[in-house]
């Protein structure tokens, strides 16, 4: 990725904007089939960057006819692994060259800061779409030791019509997360992007046909969760959903499944993730940087965001400050101005919701470190909160904004329970300088990742996904992903001397 532009050059790339707005279906944009649009907004200044496709039930059975139709006649299920890689490959060389344009569309579109969309999301994209192309043609299948009278092969097959609902928060990434393994599996797609952030998964979709997708391979239907969303859940010929989002509505899914034929379904789903420094943790200052990465990256606006702070009190004040020194470093404003590392929230009602607890806290009483300011109806500053005790709804609720909830402990097992103390599990980060108890506590804590001495995810090798409500049925990311996407036949030769002749040659 090149060097960021100035807010200028960034706001000029803007103004000649015209992305595409009409939903891909069978290769092409298309209207809605009732004609009907609704505005997409930039966050930060309200104002309407496209009128977008409202599509509904009958827009995604089409779109799944096509799937079908793509699926069925080998178009690209039965294509060489080898040649299904190099299209995908030939897409990651497209978004490349268009990394710019893709990157602003992306901040106008989110209210992400353009700095992150250019140096994080737009690499992402990339790196997730290539790792998983280079395993199209590098899984290898299975034989299992049944002896020498017969021959049973384990092979994977690719499962089918994908149906994925992305969320706002990571368009572009969660889009790669998505597509990238279902795509090198084989498998067709209906993807409905987020309402609030339609505008980069099509302008991808039109990149992949460029690429050499086969129509109808990978469609994009856009509209509201009611409208789209649970339509997709429920269709008779989806043979599996994706669903990245809240687990009020990951929920419903499964009932879609439930309700219809049993589609197979994979849910990534909230989080309250806590992050342990413990009393021996060793450079404060480095521990208060990685806090705050962890509470206000992406607004606060993630699913893994650090924001439980579960402390031992010995270390706490001291802790604290080098925190507040931090926070107040974290500059908020104008997405577009490569400066800023905080933009807008996602739309008013989330904002009022974020806003909410900010007042919560204050009416409560507790100790405000830093921040706990609004700007412009938009923008959230990021806010410490001190003296929380776990039971409080602002240590056991989903914010999803950048506020950061204190928890004062006395030992180690106290840590411990606290931070199992949710009905979440998605992530966790433990720092602490002794090595024994860092590898006790990440076995301890109930989440899908535990880093130890940092914040992160870990990377596109490893799984991602959670314990109890914060995830079902597989995980994004690493060889793992694959297995979501394919199902798995036995094929049993039987090599005995009484088997029916003519069985095999």
């Amino acid at each position: 990725m090149s060097d960021l532009l100035t807010l200028e050059e960034y706001q000029a790339i803007a103004a000649e904007m015209n992305p595409p707005a009409m939903s891909f279906i069978d290769g092409a944009f298309r209207p809605s089939v009732s004609g009907n649009t609704f505005d997409t907004t930039n966050p930060a200044t309200g104002e309407v960057l496209a009128a977008v496709a409202a599509c509904n039930e009958e827009d995604v059975n089409f779109a799944v006819s096509c799937a079908r139709t793509a699926f069925e006649d080998g178009r690209w299920s039965k294509l060489h692994p080898s040649e299904r890689k190099e299209v995908l490959r030939r897409l990651c060389k497209l978004v490349a060259l268009n990394s710019r344009e893709l990157a602003v569309l992306e901040s106008l579109d989110s209210g992400k800061p353009i700095a992150d969309c250019e140096s994080i999301d737009i690499p992402e994209f990339i790196h997730t779409l290539t790792w998983h192309a280079e395993f199209a043609d590098k899984i290898y299948d299975q034989t299992a030791p049944v002896g020498s009278e017969a021959i049973a092969m384990v092979v994977r097959e690719p499962i089918g019509v994908v149906g994925a609902v992305l969320p706002w928060n990571f368009p572009l990434l969660m889009l790669a997360w998505k597509i990238a393994p279902a795509l090198s599996a084989g498998c067709t797609m209906v993807v409905k992007p987020a309402e609030q952030t339609s505008l980069t998964a099509l302008r991808i979709a039109e990149l992949a046909a460029e690429a050499g997708l086969p129509r109808g391979v990978l469609n994009i239907v856009t509209g509201s969760g009611a409208e789209v969303g649970e339509p997709l859940g429920k269709h008779m010929d989806v043979d599996m959903v994706t669903f990245t989002g809240s687990t009020v509505t990951g929920r419903r899914f499964l009932r879609y499944s439930a309700d219809s034929n049993l589609k197979k379904v994979v849910l990534e789903l909230g989080g309250k993730n806590p992050c342990i420094v413990l009393d021996d943790a060793e450079n404060l200052d480095q521990v208060a940087e990685q806090v705050c990465a962890a509470a206000f990256w992406n607004m606060g606006e993630n699913c893994s965001a650090g924001s439980r702070l579960i402390v031992q009190s010995g270390i706490k004040d001291e802790l604290l400050e080098r925190i507040k020194a931090h926070a107040r470093n974290w500059k908020m404003g104008d997405p577009l101005d490569p400066t800023n590392q905080l933009g807008a929230m996602i739309d008013g009602g989330h904002f009022a919701k974020v806003a909410g607890y900010l007042d919560h806290g204050k009416k409560s009483g507790h100790g405000l470190v830093v921040g706990g300011e609004t700007q412009d109806g938009v923008f959230i500053q990021p806010t410490v909160f001190d003296g929380i005790l776990n039971s409080d709804k602002m240590a056991q609720e989903e914010i999803f904004g950048p506020i950061l909830s204190v928890i004062t402990v006395k030992s180690y097992d106290e840590a411990i329970q606290v931070a199992n103390d949710t009905d979440y599990g998605l992530a966790a980060s433990v720092f602490t300088a002794n090595g024994k108890k860092a590898l006790r506590a990440a076995q301890a804590i109930r989440a899908g990742t535990v880093t130890v001495n940092c914040f992160g995810e870990g990377d596109i090798s490893t799984p991602f996904g959670g314990y109890k409500q914060s995830g079902f049925g597989g995980r994004d990311n690493s060889i793992h992903a694959h297995d979501q996407y394919t199902e798995l036949k036995t094929i049993w030769v039987d090599l005995s001397d009484d088997a029916v002749d003519g069985c095999i040659e």
